[in-house]
This record gives C-alpha cells, structure tokens and sequence, in this order.
C-alpha cells in the first residue's frame, strides 16, 4: 500500500472497497456558541422615566426588558421579556427663563438564566425650551421670564432602547435542554 501525500502535511492511506452497510454518524449533542460583544439586544422600558416632579436623580436604577428574542445558530439565547437594568446618567430640571428638562441613561445589563451579561448603549430626552415665548413675554412684561419654563423631559414606557453585549458570553447549546450561559470569570 501507498501513502499519498497532497500538498500540506496531511497525509492519506488508501481506503480498501469493501460493500459494507455504514451507521449515520451523529451530530454532537451539545456545541458550544459564543454571543460577541456588539450583538444587538433590543430593549423596551418597562416604566416611565420623566423629570417631572422633580424626583428623577442620578444613579437612578429602573427596569427594561427585551423586546424580541436573541438568536444565535439559530437558537434563542435571550428569550423575549428578561429583566434588564439601566441607570439615569444625567438629570437637568426644567426652570426659569424657558429652560427645558433633561435626562440622560445608559444600560448595564441583561438577567439570563440568574447570570448578568453587562451591556452598552444610552438615550436621552430633553424637553421643549419655551425661549420663543420667554422672548416675547420680556417685550411686554420683564418679570414674565421669571414664570415661563420649559417642558420636563419624558420617555415612556414601552419606549424601544438599542443596546448591544458588552462582554464575550460563551454560550452551551444543547438539542432539546434549555439554555445554559456558562459563567466566565
């Protein structure tokens, strides 16, 4: 018997013809898939953020969820609904003079199966200036600056929020058993 060598180093032997009946091989039953750092996860808010009242403050912690599933392989990773988290960043009330109310927030992370995969992404909302009206009123009435103000800024709940992974998640993918995210530390 020859060996054949092809270009590279592998190296085949010469398979004998035998008429025999062969098993099907079988797929592996569990792969393991990695979600990448930058893959989209959508997110809705599960209530409403507004600076009115002024009661919103920095460091604010509030609730969202995804709002469609996260595939990968063809598989669900992040079903519809899990539990997410963000964080009010920045918080201007409206005031004298016209000034509108503003907020701003970012994502931290998604709860999958009891583990947190840190996420990345921010919005904001400003509010309506009243400096046209303030103008005008300072015409006929000074002190009218005193008593306009802008709108409060508000984003509602149900507001869609685009966040993306900010780690590598490596992720077991099994045939029928539910999803297992494996812990990297």
């Amino acid at each position: 018997m020859k060996t054949i060598l092809l270009a590279g180093a592998f190296a085949f032997a010469p398979v004998a013809c035998f008429a025999q009946t062969a098993a099907p091989i079988a797929a592996p039953v569990t792969d393991a898939a990695v979600l990448r750092v930058g893959t989209e996860i959508p997110l809705r808010l599960s209530e409403p953020l507004t600076t009115k009242g002024k009661k919103l403050r920095v460091g604010h912690r509030f609730h969202l969820e995804t709002s469609e599933p996260v595939v990968l392989n063809g598989v669900t990773v992040i079903p519809a609904g899990s539990p997410a988290m963000g964080e009010v960043t920045d918080v201007r009330n409206k005031g004298m003079w016209g000034k509108s109310g503003h907020l701003a927030a970012r994502v931290l992370y998604v709860t999958v199966n009891g583990r947190q995969i840190r996420l990345s992404g921010a919005f904001d909302d400003k509010g309506v200036t009243g400096t046209a009206g303030v103008v005008g009123a300072i015409a006929l009435v000074p002190i009218a600056g005193f008593i306009m103000t802008g709108t409060s800024a508000v984003v509602p709940a149900g507001t869609i929020v685009k966040a993306f992974a900010d780690e590598d998640v490596p992720v077991n993918i099994a045939g029928a058993q539910p999803l297992t995210v494996s812990s990297v530390n």
